[in-house]
């Protein structure tokens, strides 16, 4: 008799009962659906009548009875109940729709952890569905501007996260999934689809539309899958960023090459080579890591499949010289105290222009950088091996990034300033091998922009807007909360309750070198108007690379007890000349993510144009395309057009987009 409790449901006075035709009901916590136990309705009842019928009587009584009542084996106690408020939960979305798991009812308030544990979930839900053709969008909101220029906002992010074999990955492996909406005349499509990596064509079966996760990717674990001896650490998911530079479309992702992508089907083209003709050699030799790095080589390559360059998924433009810049490593600099950099500069047709390569006696992980002018300039993120944690990642049982640490050893930030140009005058640049030592610790996520001031003296002044955190709170394995052991998501890895100064917030790093390049200032200060949790800063792209006055960025009011961090509900508007900050946020119970600047086309004024930003109505299932009128940010009329992307289409968050005007292709 298997007592399933899958016929009906009550819930009675405190009681929630799910019933079944055979045997006792079971009880249920309303409020988080844990299981309780058997609920024992029928104590004292017995089966005396007044009426008796004789020969069945006697059957029921000595016949039947004594067998039924057969002691059974003993059944293992149910376990225990977790508490009430649950912490993180795995949900997937059906191949043709989109799930909605029960909800707290819209009675319970909103700072309640039950629903902000939910609220958290659903930013992460996947979308297995993809589109054929372009789908017109429908309008809720205002009117799109007629001076809005035509163009395309891509978006990539993870659009899968879980298999249908029973694993789970970290949203970072999540497989790249590629968003566009296109508006023209008044008029917007969307379009997504999957990016079919090398690694999407092996997990996905197209006959059946379903999963099977076999790489691991840097900070997942397979519960699924193959764990010990699984070398397919590297799955290039393409997944982190994306441009349209020239004719070409490319998405792509920390750890290898781009994927080249049909702009205007999203089809995939394939993999696209940036790093042709680059080598690893530098004028120095650093002896013993030279020799560490040719054995570490054959393995990384040979075993783990490992790219010998991995290109970073951040690059930058810039629109004064109209030209693409790029940073890749030497893959073996991951295990290795030293760094090798290079930065390559394309011109609209991808011609490689300039190159500069330089190696840094350090351990360092780098994903956002910055430049000017005259320099690039990457902030030291020290790392180290964690030698537990290597032999965990080995034995499959931890992600593999769990090989790697922050490294917290020195009380400052090291500062690296790379000459661009160092052929035309060696005499105009300091050392570069030396940094430069901000005194404070901090961990850079993201740059908003970068530019310099020269004097008449010869005194350089560098200024700097970047998003960082704590070295204490930066943690690769708990990123976004993911638990590989029992798929889930903790908001509260997110959420730390009274420590703005450890979560991702604005910083400006302020530089000042005189004449003889010495260094009279280096310092990183948080944003004195603006302290919240805040992370994806932007500009108007128009002015990357020199001086700005406005820097926009996602954020949060701090309103939800549960969620006063992370996920972020606002966009804000900071002036560095006026100190003024300006905020628009979405309503309840939704989130944005990156916001992206739109010039128009007869740009006057820093902030002549739009922003686009999704907002994520999670409590409803459903996304919005948003377009903001930066000028009137912190005003009512700051909003100026919503459109609903369909019910079925609706997606998990995306990371970082591009804006890609119409006749334009740089």
């Amino acid at each position: 008799m298997k007592n399933v409790a899958n016929t009906s449901v009550v819930r009675w006075g405190e009681k929630l009962l799910c019933m079944w035709e055979g045997g006792e009901p079971y009880e249920i916590d309303s409020w988080t659906l844990d299981t309780i136990g058997w609920y024992n309705m029928m104590d004292g009842h017995d089966d005396s009548m007044e009426d008796s019928d004789g020969v069945w009587e006697i059957v029921a009584g000595g016949l039947l009875k004594p067998i039924l009542q057969i002691p059974v084996p003993q059944q293992l106690p149910l376990p225990p109940s977790p508490p009430t408020i649950p912490r993180a939960i795995s949900i997937t979305a059906p191949e043709t729709h989109v799930a909605v798991p029960v909800v707290p009812p819209p009675s319970i308030d909103l700072d309640d952890s039950i629903t902000a544990f939910w609220d958290y979930q659903f930013l992460f839900v996947s979308q297995r569905s993809e589109t054929t053709q372009p789908i017109t969008l429908r309008l809720v909101d205002g009117v799109i501007p007629s001076d809005f220029p035509s163009g395309t906002y891509y978006l990539t992010g993870p659009g899968l996260f879980s298999d249908d074999h029973g694993s789970t990955v970290h949203p970072l492996d999540g497989h790249g999934y590629l968003r566009a909406f296109t508006i023209d005349n008044n008029r917007v499509t969307y379009m997504a689809k999957y990016i079919k990596t090398e690694a999407q064509v092996e997990e996905h079966d197209p006959e059946t539309d379903t999963w099977r996760f076999t790489h691991r990717g840097p900070f997942s674990v397979l519960k699924g899958g193959k764990k010990v001896g699984n070398t397919k650490v590297m799955k290039n998911v393409a997944n982190t960023s994306v441009v349209r530079w020239g004719e070409k479309l490319l998405c792509m992702w920390e750890g290898g090459e781009p994927y080249e992508i049909e702009s205007g089907t999203l089809d995939t083209i394939g993999r696209y080579n940036m790093m042709d003709g680059h080598d690893d050699s530098t004028e120095d030799s650093d002896g013993v890591w030279e020799v560490a790095a040719g054995l570490l080589k054959p393995i990384l390559y040979g075993v783990f499949k490992m790219p010998p360059r991995r290109l970073l998924s951040h690059y930058k433009v810039d629109s004064s010289k109209s030209r693409l810049l790029t940073v890749s490593c030497n893959a073996e600099d991951m295990l290795l105290p030293r760094s090798n950099f290079t930065f390559s500069e394309y011109d609209s047709n991808f011609k490689l222009l300039h190159k500069q390569e330089f190696r840094i006696p350090d351990h360092l992980m780098i994903h956002d950088w910055a430049f000017t002018d005259t320099h690039y300039i990457v902030f030291a993120n020290r790392i180290k091996l964690d030698v537990p944690g290597s032999v965990a990642a080995v034995c499959g049982i931890s992600p593999m990034i769990s090989a790697l640490k922050v490294n917290p050893s020195k009380n400052t930030s090291p500062i690296y300033l790379l000459p661009r140009f160092p052929t035309k005058s060696k005499s105009n640049f300091r050392d570069w091998r030396v940094p430069l030592e901000a005194p404070s610790r901090l961990w850079l996520l993201h740059v908003g922009n970068a530019f310099e001031l020269r004097h008449a003296n010869g005194n350089l002044h560098i200024q700097i807007t970047a998003a960082a955190c704590s070295y204490q709170w930066f943690n690769f394995r708990n990123l976004f909360g993911y638990n590989w052991q029992n798929q889930k998501l903790d908001p509260s890895i997110m959420n730390i309750q009274g420590e703005n100064n450890l979560l991702p917030h604005l910083v400006q790093v302020s530089i000042k070198l005189d004449s003889d390049h010495n260094c009279q200032e280096c310092n990183v200060k948080a944003m004195k108007k603006w302290k919240k949790s805040s992370d994806f800063p932007t500009i108007n792209p128009a002015f990357s690379g020199k001086r700005n006055k406005y820097l926009y960025a996602a954020t949060t009011l701090g309103s939800r007890k549960t969620l006063p961090s992370f996920p972020f509900d606002t966009v804000v508007k900071l002036d560095s000349e006026t100190d003024s900050v300006q905020t628009w946020t979405v309503g309840s119970r939704r989130f944005i993510g990156e916001p992206i600047f739109v010039p128009k086309s007869d740009l006057e004024e820093e902030d002549d144009g739009y922003l686009l930003v999704v907002e994520y109505a999670v409590s409803m299932q459903r996304c919005y395309l948003v377009i903001l009128n930066p000028k009137m940010i912190g005003t009512s009329k700051a909003l100026v057009a919503r459109l609903e992307i369909p019910r079925h289409l609706n997606f998990p968050l995306g990371f970082h987009g591009f804006w890609a005007a119409s006749g334009n292709q740089i």
